[in-house]
C-alpha cells in the first residue's frame, strides 16, 4: 500500500465518522454498511488491522511510561453491534496489565444504592492505562430511557421523577461529568457500533442456528427489536446532547465487522497521538550513575 494511499485511508477513518458537535447531527446520515468508499476487501481490512494494533501497542506502552494520562473508551450498540468482538480483535497486541474491560450490566442492590455514575466513576482507568467500557453509563439515556419503569427501582425521590426535564438533567450529568475527567487528565473516545435492523435479524438467527453461539443469545432480544426506534431515537438525542471535541462520539458503520474494527483502532490511536506522548527521560539517579551500573551488570558481550 503507498503512503499516499494509507494516509487517505486514516483520514476517512479518524474523520468521516466523528461527531464532536451534537447541534446539526442526525443519525439517518450514517449508513450501518458503509465501508469509506475504499477498495480495501476483508483479507486487506485484517492485515491493515494487525500493523495497526502494533502502532496502538507501541502508544500504549508510551501512555503507561508516561503515566500522567489515561483513556476512557466507551463502546455502545445494541444486541450482536459487535462490542464483545471489537474489544477482541482491537485490543490483541496490547499489554493486558495496562487495559481494563468493565462490563456494565443492569445494576445490582448495592450499585442501586448509590447514584447512577458512581459505579462509572469507580471504573474510570487509572493514569496510564486503556479502560473500555462495554457499555456505559449512557445505558441511564438509553435502555432507562426506552423502559422507564426501570427508574422506580432507582430509589429516586418522587420530586426528581417528576421534573419535565428529568432527562436533560441527566444529559447534563454525563456532559459534566466528562468534562470532570477530562481536565483530570483522561482522554475519551466514544463509539456507537451502528447496525441495520437487517442485519441484527441476520445475526440473531446466526445464533440461533450456531451451538457454540447459542450461549450468546437471550429470550428478551426478539423482544427488544420491537423497540428499534425507540433506541434509534434515543441514541439520536443522546449523542447529540453529548458530543463534544473533548468527548467525541464515532459513529461506527458495524455491518461490517472487518470494517468496523478499522475505524474503532484508527480512533483509538488518534486519540492517543493527540496526547502528544514523549519518551520520558530516565531517572536522575540513573543518568547519575550510567557507566556504575554498566560495570555493576558486566561487559554486554552480546553485540
Amino acid at each position: 500500500m503507498a503512503a499516499s494511499d494509507f494516509k487517505t485511508i486514516k483520514n476517512i477513518l479518524r474523520k468521516k465518522y466523528r461527531v464532536e458537535n451534537g447541534k446539526h447531527f442526525s443519525l439517518a446520515d450514517y449508513d450501518p454498511a458503509d465501508i469509506g468508499g475504499l477498495s480495501l476487501d476483508k483479507k486487506q481490512g485484517k492485515k491493515l488491522l494487525e500493523k495497526r494494533i502494533q502502532t496502538l501497542n507501541n502508544l500504549q506502552e508510551l501512555l503507561y511510561a508516561n503515566g500522567k494520562c489515561g483513556l476512557m473508551v466507551v463502546l455502545q450498540g445494541l444486541d450482536t453491534a459487535g462490542k464483545d468482538g471489537t474489544i477482541k480483535h482491537v485490543t490483541s497486541g496490547l499489554n493486558p496489565q495496562g487495559i481494563h474491560v468493565a462490563s456494565f450490566r443492569q445494576p445490582g442492590p448495592v450499585e442501586l444504592e448509590h447514584d447512577y455514575l458512581w459505579r462509572i466513576h469507580v471504573a474510570v482507568p487509572a493514569r496510564g492505562h486503556i479502560g473500555i467500557f462495554n457499555r456505559s453509563h449512557y445505558e441511564e439515556v438509553l435502555v432507562t430511557k426506552v423502559h422507564s419503569s426501570i427508574l422506580n427501582n432507582q430509589k429516586l425521590p418522587q420530586w426528581a421523577l417528576n421534573d419535565v426535564d428529568f432527562w436533560q438533567h441527566r444529559y447534563e450529568d454525563i456532559v459534566n461529568f466528562e468534562k470532570y475527567i477530562h481536565h483530570q487528565g483522561i482522554a475519551i473516545v466514544k463509539f456507537f457500533l451502528n447496525i441495520s435492523k437487517e442485519e441484527q435479524r441476520i445475526r440473531l438467527l446466526a445464533r440461533l442456528d450456531n451451538k457454540e453461539k447459542q450461549w450468546k443469545f437471550s429470550p428478551n432480544d426478539p423482544k427488544e427489536r420491537q423497540f428499534w426506534e425507540q433506541y434509534q431515537a434515543a441514541y439520536q438525542t443522546a449523542i447529540a446532547q453529548t458530543s463534544f471535541p473533548h468527548a467525541p462520539w464515532i459513529i461506527v458503520p458495524a455491518n461490517n465487522k472487518w470494517y468496523a474494527h478499522l475505524v474503532v483502532i484508527e480512533c483509538l490511536i488518534n486519540a492517543l497521538e493527540n496526547l502528544n506522548l514523549t519518551v520520558p527521560k530516565p531517572k536522575p539517579e540513573i543518568t547519575d550513575s550510567i557507566e556504575q551500573l554498566k560495570a555493576e551488570l558486566g561487559e554486554d558481550t552480546s553485540k
